[in-house]
């Protein structure tokens, strides 16, 4: 029966992770069209709005659902039932009460933040942004209660339906403006709209889900409203920052880069559009730090202060072999992205504009992807304010070093700034992982040598590729599709491959990774040396 029960959550993990995975792809992906058909102001104007949406996005997938998760489990271990009265309204009434704040402050505090950002254009844009915070309470709550029953299914699909549905509205928004049928600051206005009808159809896919199983009955019991309102304030808000570093990054961004800007000398268009060549780094490094840390976090609910306390050894080579995989695939990651910076610019958003900044970015998506990895490891052991204390902390440093440096170098000056918060974030992770986890040991576990040899090979790899094929000749997007697509899986296989034959892994961490016969067979398992 409890391997049953473990199956079924392992399974669960693996398809909620999957589901974050193809949400992720489709989130980054989806402003690759948006700005080739609105141009670089009109994906100012998005950007200028999105860090919100996706805080909303992820308090309503990662931050409220765990905290109801974890009531409705405590509910299942106590043999409680889960009462309309006594537990579905009273943490829908909390979660409605946070809503409705954020929503008041929000809402009331638009023309003095689009004052603030020097674009007062954007405040019915912002006004409307706060009337998505009160779809949040009750998405979260279905997807929580199905997910502490261990019911994986309704969050995975709803989350897919609403970003799919999301999606194709901003395009077909970008679409609209291209054929000039909707104005500039229309995109940030109908792309809250189709995010809210998202919302809507998340809704609707869970309340299908939810009336099939009836998970519901009408017993009464002493509702005890603290312990409700800890759990969903500290679980939902303050565990959820760990999934937000990079959208809080980008929003001292919209504070700070356009001012910084005119400071530079730019006029206020210019200002504008370079801020829209800017975040063309978003979606690189998002797709990035998925790469880098998905496979990381699936396996991050399994960590918990018991673990370390029963078997010290095994959990410390656990998190090792965690930050292992998530080291290797983002340094790869970043190597080649840095190669191919010119040419994949071009492919995806027409010209070579910001070419620079995208290559100071890169470095972003490993910085990214160990910090978010360090912050998971965290909060498994239960500090939770702590890793929220050091994500806010990093957003004040990009803050700072954008007014600094913005003035000074540009668009050049805010990558700076975002690789600099980020690198101060992963140093203090890992000072905090060491206080916790003393014996742990992460940067000796690092196989220096089969890294170099991998990274050298794949460097001269697509060096001698792009000698063979200079970038002048690539005149056409389906030329450059071909290159980019080449170079980045035949450079990847290579790069793997190197690290494989130079035994950067021991059998044991190969196991963890899906299809690891094929991994095994590669380095010939017989001699694998095991550390």
């Amino acid at each position: 029966m409890a391997e049953n029960q473990t199956n079924k959550l392992v399974k669960g993990a693996f398809l909620l992770t999957l589901a974050g995975v193809i949400s992720k792809v489709l989130s980054a992906g989806y402003r690759i069209p948006l700005q080739n058909l609105t141009g670089d102001i009109g994906y100012y104007v998005y950007q200028q709005i999105y860090p919100l949406l996706g805080m909303i996005t992820i308090l309503s997938l990662y931050g409220f659902p765990s905290a109801i998760s974890k009531l409705t489990a405590e509910m299942n271990e106590d043999e409680k039932h889960h009462s309309l009265r006594s537990f579905y309204l009273p943490l829908l009434l909390i979660m409605i009460g946070i809503s409705g704040g954020l929503f008041t402050l929000l809402y009331f505090s638009a023309q003095p933040i689009a004052t603030a950002i020097g674009d007062e254009k954007l405040k019915t844009a912002y006004q409307l942004v706060a009337v998505a915070f009160l779809f949040i309470p009750f998405t979260s709550l279905l997807r929580g209660s199905f997910q502490g029953n261990m019911q994986m299914k309704p969050t995975a699909y709803s989350q897919i339906g609403e970003q799919v549905v999301r999606v194709l509205l901003i395009v077909l928004i970008a679409y609209l403006f291209s054929k000039q049928t909707i104005g500039l600051y229309k995109i940030g206005e109908f792309a809250v709209l189709a995010s809210m009808i998202g919302a809507g159809i998340a809704l609707l896919i869970l309340v299908v889900f939810f009336i099939k199983s009836k998970p519901i009955n009408h017993f009464q019991y002493k509702i005890p409203w603290g312990h409700y309102f800890q759990t969903i304030f500290t679980l939902g808000i303050v565990a959820s920052l760990n999934h937000m570093v990079l959208l809080i990054i980008q929003f001292a961004d919209v504070f700070t880069l356009v001012p910084g800007l005119l400071e530079y000398g730019l006029s206020n268009t210019e200002a504008m559009e370079a801020k829209g060549v800017f975040d063309r780094g978003q979606p690189l490094i998002q797709l990035g730090t998925v790469l880098g840390s998905s496979f990381a976090l699936a396996l991050i609910p399994a960590l918990s202060k018991r673990r370390l306390e029963e078997d010290p050894a095994k959990f410390r080579g656990y998190i090792e072999g965690v930050f292992l995989f998530s080291f290797y695939l983002a340094a790869g990651a970043v190597i080649g992205l840095v190669m191919i910076v010119p040419e994949t610019n071009t492919l995806l958003f027409q010209n070579t504009k910001g070419t620079t900044s995208l290559r100071i970015l890169s470095f972003a998506i490993f910085l990214s992807s160990i910090s978010i990895t360090g912050a998971s490891v965290l909060q498994g052991l239960g500090y939770f304010k702590r890793s929220a204390g050091m994500i806010v902390g990093a957003f004040l440093i990009k803050w700072m070093a954008n007014q600094l440096l913005v003035p000074i170098w540009g668009i050049n000056g805010s990558a700076i700034a975002t690789v600099l918060s980020l690198f101060v974030l992963c140093m203090v992770i890992f000072i905090e992982l060491k206080r916790n986890v003393p014996a742990l040991v992460v940067m000796k576990q690092i196989n220096r040598s089969a890294f170099g040899k991998a990274s050298a090979c794949m460097v001269i790899y697509i060096t001698f590729i792009g000698y063979l094929i200079p970038y002048e000749t690539l005149q056409s997007r389906l030329f450059l599709l071909l290159y980019v697509a080449w170079i980045a899986i035949t450079g990847a296989v290579i790069y793997f491959y190197i690290l494989l034959k130079s035994r950067a892994f021991t059998k044991d961490e190969l196991t963890l990774l899906p299809y690891s016969t094929l991994f095994i067979k590669i380095h010939r398992g017989r001699e694998f040396i095991e550390k």
